[in-house]
């Protein structure tokens, strides 16, 4: 769990449910991102970064302190309230080989509007709904440790936003599938990613990065044009949001993204075969 300490009742509430979770041994360390985790339960270590390094980069500290054959992220302000969420995508994972990830549904607890973003794919449908994805929501996912191993971890470069849909194609990169398990539920508030100052920025840069960092050259700008187009279209009337959003844009093209791993052909072909090519 990756925290900066600001939401100590959810942190805990977080925990509770982690330490709950029954058929498995667990191994928590709780990554203070600018901050030197406090009054953590029995059995919970923690690791102080001096400063916020950003959550990909905070996430992969945490890994570099825990052992066991399974990994699970868990955000500071969500919780799971299946006791057996765990061993649940475990089974999911070692009854089908192929899938390399799992991303729960995401509820509201206080029974709000869920918003729709949580379900990551282009056709929504039911929530309830399970499927293969190409992209996860990074708030509380399952994965074996040696596929994440074989991603490289979470995108340092980026800081905030994206960097579950490059882990998502590195594991579709290693032959694997990505789950999307309607039938297991994480709690998490519905709370709009524009409360961020630099969400356009980051969110735009980023696009741009995964691009860069990700995609055969032919494709590249494809991708990058399809998002510029939606977002265009998204915020035509939000003249600001639009402002930051190409100001990121352009930071994209013109800064470093960090290690360049293309995915393979085979891959963007398998993609497309499944519903959703690298192109939006």
């Amino acid at each position: 769990m990756l925290t900066q300490g600001k939401r100590p009742d959810d942190l805990r509430a977080g925990l509770e449910s982690v330490l709950a979770q029954e058929g498995i041994s667990a191994d928590v360390v709780v990554v203070g991102n600018g901050w030197n985790p406090t009054g953590l339960p029995d059995g919970v270590r923690a690791l102080a970064l001096p400063e916020n390094l950003g959550i990909p980069a905070g996430r992969n500290r945490g890994v570099e302190q825990v052992t066991g054959e399974w990994l699970f992220f868990l955000d500071d302000d969500a919780r799971v309230p299946s006791p057996t969420f765990v061993t649940d995508a475990i089974a999911l994972m070692t009854q089908d080989p192929t899938i390399g990830l799992v991303q729960p549904r995401v509820v509201d607890p206080s029974g709000v509007t869920n918003p729709r973003r949580w379900v990551p794919r282009i056709r929504k449908g039911e929530a309830t709904h399970s499927s293969n994805v190409f992209s996860v929501w990074e708030g509380a996912l399952v994965m074996p440790r040696v596929v994440f191993d074989r991603t490289g971890g979470w995108a340092e470069p980026f800081f905030y936003a994206h960097e579950g849909i490059e882990l998502a194609w590195r594991v579709w990169d290693q032959g694997l599938r990505v789950w999307y398990a309607g039938d297991l539920v994480a709690y998490h508030p519905a709370i709009e990613p524009t409360r961020h100052d630099y969400y356009y920025r980051l969110n735009a840069r980023n696009r741009v990065w995964l691009a860069k960092r990700n995609l055969p050259w032919v494709i590249a700008p494809l991708y990058v044009g399809s998002w510029t187009a939606i977002q265009l279209l998204r915020w035509a009337r939000n003249p600001g949001a639009l402002k930051a959003w190409f100001g990121g844009w352009r930071a994209g093209w013109r800064e470093p993204a960090g290690e360049r791993r293309r995915i393979r052909w085979v891959t963007v072909l398998r993609m497309a075969r499944f519903g959703r090519p690298p192109l939006v």
